[in-house]
C-alpha cells in the first residue's frame, strides 16, 4: 500500500492507496503533522509515500518521512523533477498539478474549467488535448470574511451562512450575501468564458457552492490525492 499526503494552508489529508485506488482517507489540522503521520503508518510502513506540500519541507521533516515508508516521494518547490513531465508550468502549486493530472485522467479528451473552492479560490483551464491554458486564484469563503473583519474596524466576523438573501438587511446578512454572491458570480463569469467545458468543483468549499449554482458541475472531493495516486503509479511503473 502507497500513503498519499497533500499538506495543504490549513489542513493535512492522507489517503491509503493500492495503485490508483484510494482507499481510506484521514483529514489533520494542527501543528503536528509529522506526529500524526506516525501514528497512521506507525503499525505498516508505506512501500511509497508521496506528499505534496505547498512549502517546503526541512530536512528534519524529509528524515521522519523517509522513516514511514520504503520509498519517498516529495514534491514541492525544492524538488519539481517528477512532475515536470507533465507539462505545467513550474509556477503551479504541487496540489494544483496534482488535481488538474487527476482531471486530465477523469476526463481524457475533453476541456475543462476546475475550480478548487478552499482558503483560496483557484480556477484552471484545461484543453480537450490535455494542454494548461492557464489559470487565476482569489481569496476564499472563509478568508474573504476574515479579511472584512481585519481591515475594516466596524464590521463584525461572520460565519458562512446556510442561507443567503439575494440583498443583505443588516450589517451580518450584508456581509455574508456580499462575500457569497460575489464569488458565485465570479465562478459564473469563469464558466461563461469558455461554456463548452465540463465544470468541476473540488476543495472544502465545493458542496457548499455547487448546491447554489445552476450549472451542471462535477463534484470530486479527493482530487488532489487521486492526482498524487496517479503520479505515484506512473513513477513506480518507470522503476520496475
Amino acid at each position: 500500500m502507497n500513503l498519499l499526503v497533500e499538506i495543504g494552508n490549513t489542513a493535512m489529508k492522507a489517503a491509503w492507496a493500492e495503485g490508483t485506488t484510494l482507499g481510506k482517507t484521514f483529514r489533520y489540522q494542527g501543528e503536528r503533522k509529522m506526529d500524526y503521520l506516525e501514528s497512521i503508518t506507525e503499525k505498516e510502513k508505506a512501500e511509497f509515500l508521496t506528499v505534496a506540500s505547498s512549502k517546503d519541507l526541512s530536512r528534519s521533516e524529509i528524515s521522519r518521512l523517509s522513516g514511514m515508508c520504503q520509498h519517498l516521494l516529495v514534491l514541492d518547490p525544492s524538488h519539481p523533477e517528477i512532475t515536470r513531465e507533465y507539462a505545467f508550468p513550474d509556477y503551479l502549486s504541487y496540489d494544483r498539478i496534482a488535481s488538474l493530472v487527476a482531471v486530465r485522467h477523469l476526463f481524457k479528451g475533453k476541456s475543462c474549467t476546475l475550480f478548487d473552492m478552499g482558503t483560496t479560490v483557484t480556477v484552471d483551464f484545461i484543453s480537450a488535448e490535455g494542454e494548461y491554458e492557464g489559470g487565476n486564484i482569489s481569496l476564499g469563503c472563509r478568508t474573504r470574511f476574515k479579511a472584512l473583519n481585519r481591515y475594516s474596524r466596524s464590521l463584525p466576523l461572520v460565519n458562512t451562512p446556510v442561507d443567503i438573501a439575494t440583498l443583505g438587511d443588516s450589517v451580518n446578512r450584508s456581509i455574508e450575501s456580499g462575500v457569497i454572491t460575489g464569488i458565485m458570480f465570479e465562478i459564473q463569469g469563469y464558466i461563461d468564458r469558455k461554456p463548452e467545458n465540463i465544470v468541476v468543483f473540488t476543495g472544502g468549499d465545493a458542496i457548499y457552492f455547487v448546491k447554489k449554482m445552476k450549472n451542471s458541475i462535477f463534484v470530486v472531493c479527493n482530487l488532489v490525492l487521486m492526482g498524487l495516486a496517479l503520479i505515484t503509479d506512473s513513477y513506480v511503473s518507470k522503476i520496475d
